[in-house]
């Protein structure tokens, strides 16, 4: 079945299904000593099944222009155009889906700086269950103004003073809600792989995917369609250099904690990786690259002006990585995951003009 454990909400709150013990005085937790067991394959395609009728199967695109440019073949799965402009719609939709009646009624609560919390925002409404929202105050206003639009409240916070994870636990507790959390999560994290899942079964194998790296979401759910899929494509995760705990975790062999990294990449402002996205990135990704801003803004106007379309900042890491990559995509296939469109319009105006 679908559905989660029903375990009562007497004890603490429930964290994505799993009743959590922050509540209860030290000497009564439970420390749960069993070894954490990682979505597989079959994971992302029972989410696939949950999304069919309510995600959208968002087109691949191809770039003459970026072929003859970069010496690649280069296709675009564009999760701009996935319900409410970004990929996060389909970990969110298959996380909720499975909730329980009890956790129905209760709600969900979620932190976000922008999509996840459109996301989740959306899928409650979609599911007909309430929902709360801890952005941060300088969350772009168009995100801001979407989540509220689907009907979510939403709670702000500083994100430099602020601890997030702490503030959205202790809401949980008192409102007796679940907590959805934007990327370490099994629910999540195998609804984001169903985008590459459907990238490669419309292009055939690939030989290098690139992925935008936040939290780590997309990219582990990424690297298990891909393993499955297309055994010998290499996976590699991109992230803004201002933020690269993902490449310093990957080089060190544990999760690297960073102070809130200052980027335009505001998608991929993570302090740090997760539990269940560490695991699947260390075993299934092949590497982790940095980029600049400068170099999301030039990817941001090459989408402008020959693809027509509008990209985020984050959405443009994969590219971006991609661009720089040189030889070592010559001649090849080459898959590019763009995460998302959500910019405040006045933003990417004065991003594309250089005046920002």
């Amino acid at each position: 079945m679908d559905e989660g454990p029903a375990v009562a909400k007497t004890a603490g709150f429930f964290f994505g299904g799993l009743l959590a013990s922050a509540a209860l005085p030290a000497r009564f937790q439970l420390r749960d000593t069993r070894p954490m067991q990682l979505p597989t394959y079959d994971d992302v395609t029972a989410a696939a099944a949950r999304l069919e009728g309510h995600a959208h199967r968002t087109p691949v695109l191809r770039s003459s222009t970026a072929d003859a440019r970069w010496g690649a073949q280069f296709f675009f799965k564009c999760e701009n155009f996935q319900r409410m402009g970004a990929f996060k719609f389909r970990g969110a939709f298959n996380a909720l889906s499975k909730f329980d009646a009890e956790q129905r009624k209760g709600g969900v609560i979620a932190f976000s700086s922008g999509n996840h919390a459109q996301a989740i925002a959306l899928a409650a409404r979609l599911l007909s269950m309430p929902a709360v929202i801890v952005m941060p105050k300088d969350a772009p206003a168009a995100k801001l103004a979407a989540t509220r639009g689907y009907g979510a409240e939403v709670v702000q916070y500083d994100r430099f003073t602020e601890d997030r994870e702490a503030l959205t636990r202790r809401l949980a507790t008192e409102r007796g809600m679940t907590l959805i959390p934007p990327y370490d999560h099994p629910d999540v994290l195998s609804g984001q792989g169903t985008a590459v899942k459907e990238l490669i079964e419309e292009t055939g194998p690939l030989d290098h995917l690139f992925v935008c790296l936040g939290g780590g979401g997309l990219l582990s759910g990424s690297a298990l369609s891909a393993r499955a899929l297309a055994p010998g494509c290499k996976v590699y995760g991109v992230e803004p250099e201002a933020g690269n705990d993902g490449q310093q975790s990957f080089r060190a062999g544990r999760i690297v904690h960073i102070d809130t990294p200052k980027t335009i990449a505001d998608g991929a402002q993570t302090q740090h990786l997760g539990e269940y996205t560490f695991g699947i990135i260390r075993r299934d990704v092949d590497d982790i690259f940095p980029v600049s801003d400068a170099q999301l803004v030039e990817a941001m106007r090459f989408f402008a002006e020959r693809m027509k379309m509008v990209v985020e900042p984050t959405g443009c890491l994969a590219f971006a990585a991609a661009c720089a990559a040189g030889p070592l995509i010559a001649g090849q296939r080459v898959g590019v995951l763009i995460s998302g469109g959500n910019v405040d319009l006045g933003r990417y105006a004065a991003l594309l003009g250089g005046t920002a």
